[in-house]
């Protein structure tokens, strides 16, 4: 499976703002762009501010930091926008949706992973049950009604208690219901454009493949 390998703390750099790539490392002083909110590369600190971006940039720069944010490279960001636009109802916001119900930003949103990358780990694993079954696949998109679930023998896992004990603070998005104790969660309803609070201009990426 194809994946971004390299430092993703530069690619928040890149966007000028916290994409939350790395977790905890994101709410703490170590955060890059806390540090140094320049843009990467060799001239990054020649550059006095960011230089003002605008059409097909604006739009292109907008497509980068989405498909940053939720982990997904081209070919399958294009065919999630090509189902949106065929759905009937606004695109960018359909498009958000399918997003959000891969199962490896359900895991994350869950509170079981301090970040996708983690949650997409856990699923890849075979650590992650929906309905009871077995879903090893991270583009998986859940359903209304669907249960959502960690196997037992990864509860007491460092990692898995600490991204939860991180995740107590943020809380759980309205469309999901969480019970902590037993490491499993429900998708309620379907999310909306509402549950979405990074700040996401989803009309930009609609503008550029409607071209």
């Amino acid at each position: 499976m194809a994946r971004y390998k390299g430092p993703v703390c530069r690619l928040c750099r890149r966007e000028g703002m916290k994409l939350f790539l790395k977790g905890n490392r994101c709410f703490s002083e170590k955060c890059a762009i806390e540090k140094r909110n320049i843009v990467p590369g060799e001239h990054g600190r020649d550059m006095r501010g960011r230089p003002r971006i605008m059409g097909y940039g604006q739009q292109l720069r907008e497509k980068q930091k989405v498909k940053r944010v939720y982990g997904v490279l081209e070919r399958q960001f294009r065919s999630y926008f090509a189902k949106a636009a065929k759905k009937r109802g606004v695109t960018g916001e359909l498009l958000l949706q399918f997003l959000e119900r891969r199962l490896d930003s359900v895991v994350y949103r869950l509170g079981f992973a301090a970040s996708r990358t983690q949650a997409r780990q856990l699923v890849r694993h075979g650590h992650v049950r929906v309905n009871g079954r077995r879903v090893n696949i991270p583009s998986f998109l859940v359903k209304a009604g669907d249960e959502v679930s960690l196997q037992q023998k990864i509860w007491k896992n460092l990692l898995v208690r600490a991204a939860m004990d991180a995740a107590a603070g943020r809380g759980v998005p309205a469309w999901l219901s969480l019970e902590k104790n037993q490491f499993k969660g429900q998708v309620l309803e379907l999310p909306t454009r509402e549950h979405v609070s990074l700040p996401i201009e989803e009309s930009l990426v609609v503008e550029l493949y409607s071209k």
